[in-house]
Parts: structure tokens; sequence; C-alpha cells
């Protein structure tokens, strides 16, 4: 939550082009299970956080499984409103962090500009060495245009589970979240 009593990580605020410099995407699906997660568990990232969807009706809410697993964590995204992914996000992002192998191989068919700056969550936590130097530095050093995309990089969609399967990705989420923030900063 920020200090004006919005959520940095709800995705509903401005688009990532409004002038308020780079952002880091988180992308899945609908957005409404695993980018909204990893929005709020990265509140405390260097950049702001916009979250998106590959195939959104847009303007959705979470799900309450979604709200549920989030405040088994102490997390809120309360003001979230689905998002589909728009070219000011992926023009404005620095990084464009995919929660599944399917996400990454999405901006490389529709924005393959992008493609050197979006990664999986689980390949930068495996792949992205710590600063110091400046993030696109490191990770242009990953090629990530070029690296071969597979199925061990996805978080599991929790969508049609029940709630133990929300809380469950919720927890792998935090993990990697956790395990990804230091790897964010610059110095």
């Amino acid at each position: 939550m920020l200090d004006d009593g919005t959520d940095r990580a709800a995705g509903d605020g401005p688009a990532a082009g409004d002038g308020r410099g780079p952002v880091l995407v988180t992308l899945c699906t609908g957005n409404a299970a695993r980018s909204v997660m990893a929005g709020a568990m990265l509140q405390d990232a260097p950049l702001p956080i916009v979250t998106a969807g590959t195939h959104v009706i847009e303007g959705q809410p979470m799900s309450r499984r979604t709200r549920s697993a989030l405040g088994s964590l102490g997390l809120r995204a309360d003001h979230h409103r689905s998002h589909q992914v728009t070219d000011e996000d992926i023009d404005g992002s620095v990084l464009i962090l995919a929660m599944a192998a399917e996400h990454v191989a999405y901006i490389r068919r529709r924005h393959p500009d992008a493609a050197h700056r979006t990664a999986s969550l689980k390949r930068l936590v495996r792949d992205l060495p710590p600063g110091p130097g400046p993030l696109t530095e490191r990770l242009d050093a990953l090629g990530l245009a070029e690296v071969e995309i597979g199925e061990w990089e996805d978080v599991e969609d929790p969508a049609g589970g029940d709630d133990a399967v929300y809380v469950s990705c919720a927890e792998e989420l935090a993990d990697l979240c956790a395990r990804l923030l230091p790897l964010l900063q610059e110095h």
C-alpha cells in the first residue's frame, strides 16, 4: 500500500507510459491471480509495478481465492482490476516478469523488441546475477531473447483450483519474489 492509500501492485493505476519512468511488469494470463500476487509481493522493488495479463477481460476484480491467498500471507491488492498488457506497458518496462514460459513466448511473438528484457520469475531467480551494476546490463548479459524457454519456468496457474491451490501458488510466489527482490537492486 502506498502512502496515498493506493495499491501500487494492483495494476489499477496509470499505464506504464504515463511518464513515471520505467516499470516492472508482472505478466500472467488473466491478470487475476499469479501476476497480481507477484505484484503485491514485489511492492518493495526499486521500480513501480504494473500487473497485466496476455488474455484479459479488462477491469475485472481478482477472485475471492486470490484475495484470500494474499491475505494468508498478510498482503493485499484491494484496488486491483484486471489489465490487458499494452504496447505502452511494454515500451515503458525495464523488466517483464513472466509467470510461465507461455508468457515469455507471447512477448517474443507480439513484442520481439522487448524479448531481451522478458524472463520468467523462476529463470531470473536462478540466473540473474546480483548487483552492483545496472539491472538493464545484467539482463542484457543473460541473452534472454535467445534462451530456450521451458516448462520448468512455469508457476502453475491456480485457476479452477480450490483455496489450497491458490495458497500453494501464493507461497511459491512469495518464496520466489523474496529471492528476486535483492537481485533487482543495483548497488
